[in-house]
């Protein structure tokens, strides 16, 4: 799991604008706009962010992404440390060799070379820095290619010394805070169904319905992300605060009555039932007051709320960022109770 151009030996949905470098296509400004780990089978960056999930929930059909319940999104693209000073120097001689040998990029070639290595403003690709900092490059999304806010990051190459911040202008340039945002969005929640009781099938009209999750489902979970050549690094943590129960009808009482069940100390939520409580209010559950018969069933969606925050190099007290939801929806059918006359 590496960063952008570090990605070179193993693909993680991230790109940099010096991935896969082809010396027949040439990237003249050094920061062409995302493309896609390695230059003519040349390794080039050194640099990753670092990733601990050990802590996060169940991938694949067991866990799901969050969704922010606000528009906030993750950044779709960074700027973060890729290369040191002779990794550097290499792809950007390969840049300068393609755009020199295309009749109209010789101008273009030239000022390359002079900003890179001849004095503006840099000397010699910065080789007497070599282990006193990095070269930053830009860094995107590759499952949000179609969003065109990956192309916010397209500032040509540029040094950052060791311990120093990156240059202001450089907006979304990776700090303990992108690390968490960025962590943000690998949270993996547990995809756990409510248990009803009744069955989703058999619910009965004017009987309560009693929904409950099992102890331990919804504990924290965690993603952490650092940088060790820089020195920082975030944990971002998602802890369950609450489920709310929508009937998908108005014709349905809700317990309690804005239909949000607390989670219990265990990680539980509601009460399972139990035999003999058919007509008892339950803690967390509801009672539809109509029929499926004539509208077909009702999507009953359960959702639970996460709160989310981060701690990090220089915040060692939790930050909030939005909290996020993940729901699941069932199918109910609810039948009218057949009397007996006599």
């Amino acid at each position: 799991m590496l960063s952008g151009p570090a990605a070179a030996q193993e693909d993680d949905g991230l790109g940099g604008h010096g991935d896969n470098f082809d010396p027949g296509e040439g990237n003249p400004s050094g920061g062409s706009g995302p493309s896609g780990g390695s230059g003519n089978g040349n390794i080039y960056a050194q640099v990753e962010i670092v990733w601990d999930e050990t802590r996060n929930g169940p991938g694949g059909d067991g866990g799901g992404s969050v969704a922010p319940v606000s528009d906030w999104e993750p950044p779709p693209c960074w700027y973060g440390p890729a290369y040191s000073p002779d990794k550097f120097e290499e792809l950007a001689r390969r840049v300068w060799f393609t755009m020199v040998h295309d009749p109209d990029g010789q101008d273009i070639a030239s000022d390359f070379m002079d900003k890179y290595s001849g004095g503006k403003p840099y000397d010699n690709f910065n080789q007497d820095k070599s282990g006193e900092g990095y070269w930053w490059d830009d860094f995107y999304d590759k499952s949000r290619t179609d969003d065109p806010a990956i192309f916010d990051c397209m500032e040509p190459w540029f040094w950052v010394d060791t311990g120093d911040s990156p240059p202001v202008e450089y907006e979304n340039a990776v700090t303990p805070e992108v690390l968490a945002e960025l962590a943000y969005d690998r949270l993996s929640l547990p995809r756990d169904e409510a248990t009803l009781r009744p069955a989703a099938a058999s619910q009965k009209v004017n009987l309560p319905t009693w929904v409950w999750l099992g102890e331990g489902t919804f504990r924290p979970v965690s993603v952490s992300a650092s940088i060790p050549e820089i020195g920082i690094e975030a944990t971002t943590t998602a802890r369950p605060v609450g489920l709310h129960i929508d009937p998908d009808t108005d014709d349905a009482e809700s317990y309690p009555e804005d239909g949000s069940c607390r989670i219990n100390d265990d990680g539980s939520i509601g009460t399972p039932y139990a035999a003999g409580r058919s007509e008892e209010t339950p803690p967390c559950g509801l009672t539809y007051l109509r029929s499926t018969e004539s509208t077909g069933p009702y999507e009953l969606t359960a959702t639970v709320t996460w709160e989310i925050s981060w701690t990090g190099t220089g915040r060692p007290d939790p930050e909030r960022l939005p909290d996020g939801v993940f729901d699941a929806t069932t199918e109910v059918e609810v039948a009218e109770i057949q009397a007996v006359v006599r």
